[in-house]
């Protein structure tokens, strides 16, 4: 699938903000362990998204109520939901002058009707010419998503035929419908109750 950048900007994915706060020192310290064995932009990439992927578990699958929505806390706490682990790793790599954005699609949720948006990260390497989609939400059983550049390796893929869809969109920043659901949600449970069923 083809991406598209919301903002013709790339300088767009690069910026911070109030939550790609990648100016924090929160950030900033997380990318330099990170950097330490990192000596190009893929292995620096390849390294921040399996930190976000394992180190930093998925709030579902830990049980932990907390909801964070801005990258140092999900750093600092080390829990968030998709978007949330997404964000994070959209800091991580634009702190070190990798173009990254955010990327959804639309999946039958749980109860086998019900959609839910699923959060995702697209970077772009010096030289590339397309986005690469990538899924830091963590593995388990059933769930084994990987950095891969050429190929999709994420937690899950839309399927067509069960209505569900791909957003081509790399945005540079969360839409308000996902950041409005996670900054109002007091706990994991009621944000659960209330994610997004469309952007």
């Amino acid at each position: 699938m083809k991406l598209t950048q919301q903002n013709p900007d790339i300088g767009a994915y690069l910026a911070a903000d109030e939550v790609i706060d990648h100016d924090h020192p929160r950030v900033g310290e997380t990318v330099a362990r990170l950097a330490l064995d990192a000596d190009t932009a893929y292995t620096y990439a390849r390294a921040a998204f399996g930190f976000v992927r394992d180190a930093i578990p998925h709030s579902a699958d830990s049980g932990d109520p907390r909801v964070t929505w801005r990258a140092s806390d999900v750093l600092a706490t080390r829990t968030g939901i998709c978007y949330a682990k997404s964000i994070a790793l959209t800091a991580l790599l634009r702190a070190r002058g990798v173009p990254a954005g955010l990327c959804y699609h639309r999946l039958v949720g749980e109860d086998g009707t019900t959609p839910v948006i699923h959060g995702l990260v697209a970077l772009r390497l010096p030289g590339a010419e397309e986005w690469a989609r990538v899924d830091p939400r963590g593995n388990k059983p059933g769930i084994d998503a990987q950095f891969s550049l050429e190929e999709e390796r994420l937690a899950w893929v839309a399927r067509e035929e069960c209505n569900e869809i791909d957003y081509p969109v790399v945005y540079a920043a969360p839409p308000e419908v996902i950041l409005h659901a996670l900054k109002s949600a007091r706990d994991r449970s009621e944000l659960l109750r209330n994610l997004p069923t469309a952007l």
